[in-house]
Protein backbone atom coordinates (compact mmCIF):
# COMPACT_ATOMS: atom_id res chain seq x y z
CA UNK A 1 0.00 0.00 0.00
CA UNK A 2 1.65 3.36 -1.43
CA UNK A 3 1.23 6.44 1.27
CA UNK A 4 0.07 9.86 -0.23
CA UNK A 5 -0.24 13.01 1.04
CA UNK A 6 -2.18 15.54 -0.81
CA UNK A 7 -0.68 18.96 0.19
CA UNK A 8 -2.75 21.07 -2.53
CA UNK A 9 -5.84 23.09 -1.04
CA UNK A 10 -9.00 22.87 -2.60
CA UNK A 11 -8.81 19.05 -2.97
CA UNK A 12 -11.79 16.89 -4.13
CA UNK A 13 -14.02 20.21 -3.20
CA UNK A 14 -17.09 19.10 -5.33
CA UNK A 15 -15.88 15.74 -6.74
CA UNK A 16 -14.66 12.84 -4.83
CA UNK A 17 -12.71 11.06 -8.17
CA UNK A 18 -9.30 11.71 -7.62
CA UNK A 19 -10.14 10.20 -4.31
CA UNK A 20 -11.69 7.64 -5.80
CA UNK A 21 -9.03 6.37 -8.00
CA UNK A 22 -6.46 6.78 -5.48
CA UNK A 23 -8.31 4.35 -2.67
CA UNK A 24 -9.55 1.83 -5.29
CA UNK A 25 -5.90 1.17 -6.36
CA UNK A 26 -4.76 0.55 -2.94
CA UNK A 27 -3.61 4.13 -1.88
CA UNK A 28 -3.41 5.84 1.75
CA UNK A 29 -4.31 8.76 1.24
CA UNK A 30 -3.74 12.05 3.78
CA UNK A 31 -5.16 15.18 2.37
CA UNK A 32 -3.83 18.60 3.77
CA UNK A 33 -6.06 19.36 6.99
CA UNK A 34 -5.20 23.35 7.59
CA UNK A 35 -8.09 24.68 4.95
CA UNK A 36 -5.18 26.61 3.12
CA UNK A 37 -2.24 26.50 1.25
CA UNK A 38 0.19 24.67 3.10
CA UNK A 39 3.55 26.55 3.80
CA UNK A 40 6.80 25.27 3.16
CA UNK A 41 7.82 24.21 6.39
CA UNK A 42 4.55 22.30 6.84
CA UNK A 43 4.54 20.48 3.58
CA UNK A 44 8.04 19.50 4.87
CA UNK A 45 6.82 18.38 8.10
CA UNK A 46 3.50 16.30 7.31
CA UNK A 47 4.62 14.68 3.95
CA UNK A 48 8.34 13.58 5.26
CA UNK A 49 7.61 10.05 4.80
CA UNK A 50 5.06 9.40 2.26
CA UNK A 51 5.53 7.54 -1.02
CA UNK A 52 4.41 10.58 -3.31
CA UNK A 53 2.85 13.77 -2.90
CA UNK A 54 0.01 15.37 -4.90
CA UNK A 55 1.05 19.22 -4.41
CA UNK A 56 -0.48 22.75 -5.90
CA UNK A 57 1.42 25.45 -5.84
CA UNK A 58 3.46 24.84 -2.63
CA UNK A 59 7.33 25.37 -2.20
CA UNK A 60 8.18 22.22 -2.02
CA UNK A 61 12.53 22.63 -1.78
CA UNK A 62 12.39 21.87 1.40
CA UNK A 63 10.72 18.67 1.44
CA UNK A 64 12.45 17.32 -1.28
CA UNK A 65 15.83 18.37 0.42
CA UNK A 66 15.10 16.20 3.36
CA UNK A 67 12.64 13.32 2.24
CA UNK A 68 14.28 9.78 2.22
CA UNK A 69 10.95 8.14 1.00
CA UNK A 70 9.48 10.41 -1.84
CA UNK A 71 9.02 8.71 -5.12
CA UNK A 72 7.01 10.90 -6.97
CA UNK A 73 5.15 14.49 -6.64
CA UNK A 74 2.39 14.98 -9.06
CA UNK A 75 1.27 18.62 -9.80
CA UNK A 76 -2.36 19.66 -10.18
CA UNK A 77 -1.62 22.02 -12.32
CA UNK A 78 1.33 22.94 -15.10
CA UNK A 79 3.68 25.43 -13.33
CA UNK A 80 7.03 23.78 -12.33
CA UNK A 81 8.22 26.70 -10.63
CA UNK A 82 7.62 25.25 -7.12
CA UNK A 83 9.58 21.73 -8.13
CA UNK A 84 13.08 22.16 -7.70
CA UNK A 85 13.39 19.64 -10.92
CA UNK A 86 17.05 19.28 -10.77
CA UNK A 87 17.20 18.24 -7.28
CA UNK A 88 14.21 16.26 -7.52
CA UNK A 89 16.42 14.64 -10.57
CA UNK A 90 19.72 14.15 -8.28
CA UNK A 91 17.56 12.53 -5.81
CA UNK A 92 15.42 10.18 -8.50
CA UNK A 93 11.92 11.71 -7.43
CA UNK A 94 9.80 11.90 -10.55
CA UNK A 95 7.75 14.83 -11.46
CA UNK A 96 4.40 14.63 -12.87
CA UNK A 97 2.09 16.94 -14.24
CA UNK A 98 -1.55 17.92 -16.01
CA UNK A 99 -0.63 20.56 -18.10
CA UNK A 100 -4.00 20.41 -20.45
CA UNK A 101 -6.75 20.27 -17.73
CA UNK A 102 -6.08 23.42 -16.57
CA UNK A 103 -5.79 25.44 -20.06
CA UNK A 104 -9.76 25.78 -20.85
CA UNK A 105 -10.49 27.71 -17.22
CA UNK A 106 -6.85 29.79 -17.15
CA UNK A 107 -7.88 31.12 -20.66
CA UNK A 108 -11.58 32.20 -19.65
CA UNK A 109 -11.03 33.68 -16.71
CA UNK A 110 -8.28 35.66 -18.89
CA UNK A 111 -10.80 36.60 -21.57
CA UNK A 112 -12.96 37.50 -18.68
CA UNK A 113 -10.66 39.94 -16.82
CA UNK A 114 -9.94 41.65 -20.26
CA UNK A 115 -13.52 42.27 -20.55
CA UNK A 116 -14.03 43.62 -17.35
CA UNK A 117 -10.80 45.99 -16.78
CA UNK A 118 -11.45 47.40 -20.31
CA UNK A 119 -15.00 47.97 -19.85
CA UNK A 120 -14.61 48.97 -16.14
CA UNK A 121 -17.35 46.28 -14.90
CA UNK A 122 -15.78 45.83 -11.62
CA UNK A 123 -15.14 49.43 -10.85
CA UNK A 124 -18.46 50.64 -11.88
CA UNK A 125 -19.71 47.78 -9.40
CA UNK A 126 -17.19 49.51 -6.15
CA UNK A 127 -18.82 52.53 -7.36
CA UNK A 128 -22.73 51.43 -6.65
CA UNK A 129 -21.88 50.31 -3.59
CA UNK A 130 -20.52 53.54 -2.80
CA UNK A 131 -23.76 55.22 -3.84
CA UNK A 132 -22.10 56.85 -6.90
CA UNK A 133 -23.46 56.65 -10.59
CA UNK A 134 -20.90 58.02 -13.29
CA UNK A 135 -21.66 55.21 -15.73
CA UNK A 136 -17.99 54.82 -17.06
CA UNK A 137 -17.26 54.39 -20.45
CA UNK A 138 -14.49 51.77 -21.14
CA UNK A 139 -13.03 50.21 -24.60
CA UNK A 140 -14.28 47.19 -26.45
CA UNK A 141 -11.84 44.22 -27.46
CA UNK A 142 -13.33 45.01 -31.04
CA UNK A 143 -10.77 47.18 -32.72
CA UNK A 144 -8.42 46.91 -29.81
CA UNK A 145 -4.94 45.54 -30.07
CA UNK A 146 -4.66 42.65 -27.45
CA UNK A 147 -1.22 41.62 -26.38
CA UNK A 148 -0.23 37.83 -25.33
CA UNK A 149 2.38 37.18 -23.17
CA UNK A 150 3.53 33.39 -23.71
CA UNK A 151 1.90 31.61 -26.19
CA UNK A 152 1.74 27.79 -24.98
CA UNK A 153 -1.66 26.27 -24.44
CA UNK A 154 -3.17 28.70 -22.46
CA UNK A 155 -1.75 31.70 -24.59
CA UNK A 156 -3.26 29.66 -28.11
CA UNK A 157 -6.50 29.24 -26.34
CA UNK A 158 -6.79 32.80 -25.21
CA UNK A 159 -5.85 33.49 -29.04
CA UNK A 160 -8.65 31.70 -30.05
CA UNK A 161 -11.19 33.08 -27.97
CA UNK A 162 -10.36 36.80 -28.72
CA UNK A 163 -11.01 35.95 -32.43
CA UNK A 164 -14.74 36.25 -32.03
CA UNK A 165 -14.41 39.58 -30.59
CA UNK A 166 -12.51 40.70 -33.70
CA UNK A 167 -9.48 42.56 -32.39
CA UNK A 168 -7.89 44.73 -34.65
CA UNK A 169 -4.93 43.03 -34.05
CA UNK A 170 -3.28 39.98 -31.85
CA UNK A 171 0.28 40.88 -30.87
CA UNK A 172 1.70 37.70 -29.39
CA UNK A 173 5.39 37.63 -27.95
CA UNK A 174 7.08 34.10 -27.93
CA UNK A 175 10.78 32.61 -27.21
CA UNK A 176 9.62 30.41 -29.65
CA UNK A 177 8.79 30.82 -33.63
CA UNK A 178 5.48 30.93 -34.00
CA UNK A 179 5.04 31.15 -37.77
CA UNK A 180 2.94 28.00 -38.27
CA UNK A 181 0.60 28.76 -35.24
CA UNK A 182 -0.30 32.11 -36.15
CA UNK A 183 -0.80 31.10 -39.86
CA UNK A 184 -3.65 28.47 -38.90
CA UNK A 185 -4.94 31.82 -36.72
CA UNK A 186 -4.84 34.19 -39.26
CA UNK A 187 -6.85 31.21 -41.66
CA UNK A 188 -9.39 31.30 -38.75
CA UNK A 189 -9.87 35.01 -38.41
CA UNK A 190 -10.37 35.23 -42.19
CA UNK A 191 -13.29 32.57 -42.05
CA UNK A 192 -14.98 34.50 -38.71
CA UNK A 193 -14.77 37.63 -40.79
CA UNK A 194 -16.87 36.18 -43.68
CA UNK A 195 -19.31 34.63 -41.02
CA UNK A 196 -19.91 38.48 -39.54
CA UNK A 197 -20.17 39.82 -43.24
CA UNK A 198 -23.07 37.74 -43.59
CA UNK A 199 -24.64 39.13 -41.20
CA UNK A 200 -24.34 42.85 -42.61
CA UNK A 201 -21.87 43.87 -40.75
CA UNK A 202 -18.56 45.73 -42.08
CA UNK A 203 -15.58 44.10 -39.96
CA UNK A 204 -11.75 44.35 -40.87
CA UNK A 205 -9.93 41.13 -40.66
CA UNK A 206 -8.09 40.57 -37.32
CA UNK A 207 -4.46 39.75 -37.85
CA UNK A 208 -2.37 37.98 -35.88
CA UNK A 209 1.74 38.78 -35.62
CA UNK A 210 4.77 37.47 -33.38
CA UNK A 211 6.48 40.73 -32.29
CA UNK A 212 9.54 41.91 -29.86
CA UNK A 213 9.17 42.05 -26.52
CA UNK A 214 9.15 46.32 -26.66
CA UNK A 215 6.21 46.17 -29.20
CA UNK A 216 3.83 44.44 -27.32
CA UNK A 217 4.26 46.70 -24.34
CA UNK A 218 3.85 49.71 -26.08
CA UNK A 219 1.38 48.78 -28.51
CA UNK A 220 -1.41 46.76 -26.49
CA UNK A 221 -4.13 48.25 -25.45
CA UNK A 222 -4.88 45.03 -22.99
CA UNK A 223 -1.91 42.46 -22.22
CA UNK A 224 -2.33 38.99 -20.78
CA UNK A 225 0.19 36.84 -19.39
CA UNK A 226 0.59 33.58 -19.71
CA UNK A 227 4.43 32.61 -19.14
CA UNK A 228 6.04 30.36 -16.18
CA UNK A 229 8.06 31.91 -13.55
CA UNK A 230 11.85 31.14 -14.15
CA UNK A 231 14.46 32.79 -13.09
CA UNK A 232 14.44 34.70 -16.88
CA UNK A 233 10.86 35.88 -15.94
CA UNK A 234 10.79 36.71 -12.32
CA UNK A 235 9.98 40.53 -11.90
CA UNK A 236 9.77 40.93 -15.97
CA UNK A 237 7.28 43.46 -15.82
CA UNK A 238 8.91 45.85 -13.95
CA UNK A 239 8.78 49.46 -13.56
CA UNK A 240 10.81 50.55 -16.47
CA UNK A 241 9.20 47.94 -18.59
CA UNK A 242 5.34 48.90 -17.50
CA UNK A 243 6.11 52.02 -18.00
CA UNK A 244 6.37 51.20 -21.94
CA UNK A 245 2.87 50.65 -22.11
CA UNK A 246 0.38 52.89 -23.39
CA UNK A 247 -1.58 54.92 -20.93
CA UNK A 248 -4.95 53.14 -21.18
CA UNK A 249 -3.47 49.92 -21.58
CA UNK A 250 -4.84 47.25 -18.91
CA UNK A 251 -2.50 44.19 -17.85
CA UNK A 252 -4.02 41.34 -16.82
CA UNK A 253 -1.71 38.62 -14.96
CA UNK A 254 -3.48 34.88 -14.39
CA UNK A 255 0.13 33.55 -14.79
CA UNK A 256 2.58 33.39 -11.94
CA UNK A 257 2.85 35.58 -8.85
CA UNK A 258 6.21 37.27 -9.29
CA UNK A 259 6.26 37.78 -13.13
CA UNK A 260 4.75 41.17 -12.61
CA UNK A 261 6.71 43.15 -9.71
CA UNK A 262 3.58 43.78 -6.95
CA UNK A 263 5.57 46.98 -5.63
CA UNK A 264 6.02 48.43 -9.07
CA UNK A 265 2.95 47.76 -10.21
CA UNK A 266 1.50 50.26 -7.54
CA UNK A 267 3.33 52.64 -8.23
CA UNK A 268 2.40 52.64 -12.07
CA UNK A 269 -1.59 52.28 -11.26
CA UNK A 270 -0.86 54.54 -8.42
CA UNK A 271 0.39 57.05 -10.94
CA UNK A 272 -2.17 56.21 -13.64
CA UNK A 273 0.52 55.31 -16.17
CA UNK A 274 -1.16 52.71 -17.21
CA UNK A 275 -5.33 52.52 -16.70
CA UNK A 276 -5.76 49.01 -14.70
CA UNK A 277 -4.71 45.67 -14.03
CA UNK A 278 -6.17 42.20 -12.92
CA UNK A 279 -4.28 39.93 -11.03
CA UNK A 280 -5.06 36.63 -9.91
CA UNK A 281 -1.78 35.15 -8.93
CA UNK A 282 0.60 36.72 -6.40
CA UNK A 283 3.82 36.01 -4.87
CA UNK A 284 2.81 35.71 -1.42
CA UNK A 285 -0.74 33.99 -1.08
CA UNK A 286 -3.05 34.96 0.69
CA UNK A 287 -2.30 38.47 -0.59
CA UNK A 288 -2.58 41.56 1.64
CA UNK A 289 -0.35 43.47 -0.17
CA UNK A 290 -0.74 47.38 -0.88
CA UNK A 291 -2.41 46.44 -4.22
CA UNK A 292 -5.98 46.41 -1.99
CA UNK A 293 -5.81 49.89 -1.68
CA UNK A 294 -6.45 50.44 -5.15
CA UNK A 295 -9.38 51.64 -6.80
CA UNK A 296 -7.82 50.13 -10.28
CA UNK A 297 -7.53 46.95 -9.86
CA UNK A 298 -9.09 43.66 -9.83
CA UNK A 299 -7.53 41.38 -7.37
CA UNK A 300 -8.81 37.32 -7.43
CA UNK A 301 -7.67 34.30 -5.28
CA UNK A 302 -5.50 32.44 -7.74
CA UNK A 303 -8.06 31.20 -8.98
CA UNK A 304 -7.38 30.50 -12.92
CA UNK A 305 -8.30 26.58 -12.48
CA UNK A 306 -10.96 26.75 -10.31
CA UNK A 307 -14.05 25.88 -12.29
CA UNK A 308 -15.72 23.08 -11.23
CA UNK A 309 -15.14 20.70 -14.34
CA UNK A 310 -11.42 21.72 -14.86
CA UNK A 311 -10.31 21.16 -10.88
CA UNK A 312 -12.00 18.07 -11.13
CA UNK A 313 -10.08 16.96 -14.49
CA UNK A 314 -6.56 18.09 -13.02
CA UNK A 315 -7.15 16.26 -9.14
CA UNK A 316 -8.12 12.93 -11.17
CA UNK A 317 -5.50 12.98 -13.94
CA UNK A 318 -3.14 14.14 -10.41
CA UNK A 319 -4.49 11.26 -9.04
CA UNK A 320 -4.18 8.83 -12.47
CA UNK A 321 -0.37 10.14 -12.95
CA UNK A 322 0.25 8.52 -9.04
CA UNK A 323 -1.29 5.31 -9.84
CA UNK A 324 0.30 4.79 -13.64
CA UNK A 325 3.77 5.33 -11.73
CA UNK A 326 3.46 2.47 -8.54
CA UNK A 327 1.15 0.21 -11.64
CA UNK A 328 4.09 1.17 -14.17
CA UNK A 329 0.88 1.77 -16.12
CA UNK A 330 0.49 5.68 -17.96
CA UNK A 331 1.66 8.82 -16.48
CA UNK A 332 3.18 12.23 -17.98
CA UNK A 333 6.62 12.23 -16.78
CA UNK A 334 8.70 15.34 -16.50
CA UNK A 335 12.28 14.97 -15.06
Amino acid sequence: MHKIFVSTFPFCRTSPKALEVLESNGCQVVVNPLGRKMKPSEVTEAAQNFDALIAGTEELTPLVTTTKSLKLISRVGVGLDSVPLDLCKEKGIAVAYTPDAVSPAVSELALSLIVDTMRKVTYSDREIRRGEWTRPYGERIGGSTIGILGFGRIGKRVASHLLGYLPKKILVCDLLDQTESIALFNDSAHQIEKMNGMLGKNWSQTTVEQVSFQTLLKKSDALTIHLPLTKETKDLLNYENLSLMKAGAVLINTARGGIVNENDLYKVLKDNLISAAAVDVFEEEPYKGPLCELENIILTQHMGSCSNDCREDMEREAAENVVGFFSGGSWEKVV
